[in-house]
């Protein structure tokens, strides 16, 4: 059997039905081997970083592992970004990189390259990869495969690359005589005991549940939903944990964090003891102030990952090494000895007083990103996703967004890539294709990833693409305004920076385009009409300087970000216990 046909064998009794790829020399013998098995498609996607992400979008929707493959040279290196995207933020993908001929590999050789576009690939991707290997015996494919594909699922998920020569790709080898790869379980460990936190937990004053990346699998947020509705717990998200609760609810408070809600940010500085399900505490969500972050109070830091809970600066933790979905069945009927009505009353007084739609009354200048924001609440429907890119766009739908069940919201935290949103969403939609996507971009971010529109009008894929365009490079002019006396190099007309025509840029992917402004918001029958559209570019032109509000200064406590409450507010807004 020809070794590449084994590969695409392989993937298909795994459940994989989609590869992401660009086409070149050295995966020549791959693609055609796709090409010849009827349960899998691959799906050329113009640039290979399009196809890293998209596999990623795959394998966040289907549950599965993605998969992208590229060639040799500059098109491994293409993938780079999603490769490190993925490691980041915990993606099971499968990268398959074509490699020159053994005979042409330089191995060890003290030069720079040998071959035609040969490129030491597995060097380059082990600082963001869980596994990376040249497979150079054909008798090794089955146990690499094997490997590879354990690792990524196994324990913290996330991407490993097989390099794979062209001359191995088409040798012809026995199946039968192939071994696989032996699973050897992982022992280490951190000892805790369930009954102290229990106890811990039922004694709270002030409890709460903050929910991150690790709650976004469908077992983990079925059973958090249940220790949810079941106790009451108020709950507040990270950024990347954001739509695993039904955010209708009324004990979700919000997003915390440098751009987190106002209420869920000071709720949290509030809470005697916060139970941490699955987010590594990094300082977008703590502040620069670390010391300062919850210090008189008890946080219980559940998380999968052994390095993230060891190597972490707050000291006031119990360190759980466990999976959520683990340590919620064994917390899930938890009684809280002590009334939590005054808690409760507090949070959503709060809420009422500080939720974001009235930080946009209040603070916000230029309204118009918002409430278009505020319009997607309003139309959207259950079951729908929604991608975020980078930027400003991606904190106005993160603070605005109002997720009901079902809905879910994606985005990239950890490498936070501009052009993210438009492969990210494709990927989604070829795992799901009776999703509804809304593909939020802003003018950059879009026109980073042209080449991914192509693929909406060929597949016919519901997705809605949405430039927020303020035409600039709103979150880094928002730093050019604080710390630069507004000099707006590269992020203005007038620093350099321009967008491109959209309305043209529509028509020739041959894809509808809608062009709105803030009046139009309120035009309902308009709205409906680009709501019911199964895909098209909506522009949403934005006039004047834009912000995100609120926002967490360095140096400044979680609960105080700017604009800053008077001190006689904040004091105010602080939990008093009777």
């Amino acid at each position: 059997m020809k070794l590449s046909d084994y590969i695409v064998d392989f993937l298909d009794k795994e459940g994989v039905d989609k590869v992401f790829g660009y086409m070149g020399g050295m995966i020549t013998h791959l693609v055609d081997s796709i090409s010849q098995n009827k349960n899998v498609q691959f799906i050329q996607t113009y640039h290979e970083q399009t196809a890293a992400i998209a596999a990623e979008g795959y394998a966040i929707e289907s549950g599965k592992f993605g998969v992208a493959i590229s060639t040799s040279g500059p098109g491994a290196t293409n993938m780079m970004t999603g490769i490190a995207d993925a490691y980041f933020d915990s993606i099971p993908v499968v990268y398959i990189t074509g490699q020159v001929n053994t005979y042409e590999y330089k191995y060890d050789k003290t030069i720079r390259q040998q071959g035609f576009q040969e490129t030491d690939v597995v060097s380059i991707v082990k600082p963001i990869t869980k596994y990376a290997k040249l497979v150079d015996d054909p008798s090794r494919i089955k146990y690499e495969l094997e490997k590879a594909i354990y690792i990524a699922k196994s324990g913290r998920p996330g991407p490993v690359l097989l390099d794979i020569p062209m001359d191995i790709q088409r040798a012809d080898i026995d199946i039968s005589l192939l071994f696989g790869y032996e699973i050897t379980e992982d022992k280490t460990s951190i000892e805790y005991c369930i009954n102290d936190i229990l106890e811990l937990i039922s004694n709270a004053k002030c409890p709460m549940a903050l929910v991150g990346a690790g709650c976004q699998s469908k077992d983990a947020s079925v059973v958090l939903d249940e220790f949810i509705r079941s106790t009451s717990i108020p709950a507040v998200s990270s950024l990347m944990g954001k739509g695993v609760i039904d955010e209708t609810l009324p004990n979700f408070i919000g997003m915390i964090g440098s751009y987190g809600n106002r209420c869920a940010n000071i709720s949290i500085a509030n809470a005697d003891v916060l139970i941490v399900l699955g987010s590594r505490l990094d300082t977008r969500q703590t502040g620069a102030m670390v010391d300062q972050f919850l210090q008189k109070s008890i946080i219980i830091h559940v998380d999968i990952d052994n390095n993230e809970l060891i190597h972490h600066r707050l000291n006031n933790r119990i360190q759980v090494l466990s999976d959520v979905v683990s340590f919620l069945n064994q917390i899930k009927n938890v009684k809280f000895r002590n009334s939590l009505k005054e808690w409760n009353n507090y949070l959503r007084d709060l809420k009422a007083k500080y939720n974001q739609d009235k930080e946009i009354e209040r603070f916000v200048e230029n309204k118009a990103p918002y409430l278009f924001i505020q319009m997607l609440n309003k139309y959207s429907s259950e079951n729908d996703v929604f991608c975020a890119d980078i930027g400003q766009n991606q904190m106005w739908a993160a603070q605005t967004l109002k997720l009901k069940k079902n809905q879910k919201f994606i985005t990239s935290g950890g490498l936070a890539p501009m052009g993210f949103s438009l492969p990210v969403a494709i990927g989604i939609s070829f795992a799901d294709p009776n999703k509804t996507i809304y593909s939020i971009n802003g003018d950059g971010g879009f026109h980073m990833s042209l080449q991914s529109l192509m693929l909406i009008s060929q597949y016919n894929l519901p997705i809605k693409v949405i430039v927020l365009n303020n035409k600039a490079l709103g979150m880094i002019t928002q730093f050019q305004q604080l710390y630069f006396d507004g000099r707006m190099t590269g992020t203005t007309n007038n620093g350099g920076y321009l967008v491109p025509d959209i309305k043209n840029i529509s028509a020739s992917y041959n894809l509808q385009y809608f062009q709105i402004n803030e009046d139009d918001l309120t035009n309902d029958d308009l709205i409906r009409k680009i709501i019911g559209t199964r895909n098209c570019i909506i522009e949403f032109v934005i006039e004047g300087i834009t912000s995100v509000c609120p926002k967490l200064e360095y140096n400044k406590p979680i609960q105080n970000p700017i604009p800053l409450l008077s001190e006689e507010e904040l004091n105010g807004a602080m939990f008093k216990h009777v």
